[in-house]
């Protein structure tokens, strides 16, 4: 009965070794609908929507908006601040003006730890000419977790989606 258990423990040994790298590429991805309703104070332009998502790792964020149905957009950025707050810019982003952006910017070890930890205390605003305070605004509302081996998403790759909605 000893050799079962002694190979039960060295394949756990074995498979927890392996898992180490594995654990270490972890990335947060973050996502916001985004409305004129939403932008606080407001207004913001009624008709306008648009989408972001944000990939959290451990020192930079990399992004993608995209918007419709705005003024050509002059800023974009992330905001620290609840659905009733406007709050301080946290991260410039390159605003859409053709309608989309996207690029990756380095943050704090601090900042990076925050967004993964507490996304809904977070916010994406885009601003334009016609509405210089927000056109259009969306609260992180969503996070979904993604373990990749160090060589990223390939035949090899273990994967890992958890989708959560924060409150």
């Amino acid at each position: 009965m000893r050799r079962p258990t002694l190979l039960a423990a060295l394949v756990l040994a074995v498979v927890l070794i392996a898992a180490v790298p594995v654990v270490a590429a972890t990335r947060v991805t973050l996502g916001a609908s985004l409305t004129g309703e939403k932008e606080v104070p407001g207004p913001g332009d009624p008709n306008g929507r648009g989408e972001a998502e944000v990939k959290v790792y451990k020192q930079k964020v990399c992004y993608k908006l995209e918007v419709k149905r705005i003024k050509a957009a002059t800023a974009a950025h992330i905001h620290r601040g609840g659905p009733s707050v406007a709050g301080p810019i946290v991260v410039e982003l390159k605003a859409p003006t053709d309608g989309s952006s996207k690029g990756c910017k380095a943050i704090s070890k601090q900042l990076s730890k925050k967004l993964r930890e507490h996304p809904s205390r977070y916010y994406v605003n885009v601003h334009n000419d016609p509405y210089p305070d927000g056109a259009i605004r969306g609260q992180f509302d969503s996070v979904v977790v993604i373990v990749t081996d160090n060589a990223g998403a390939g035949s090899n790759g273990v994967g890992i989606n958890i989708a959560q909605d924060s409150p």
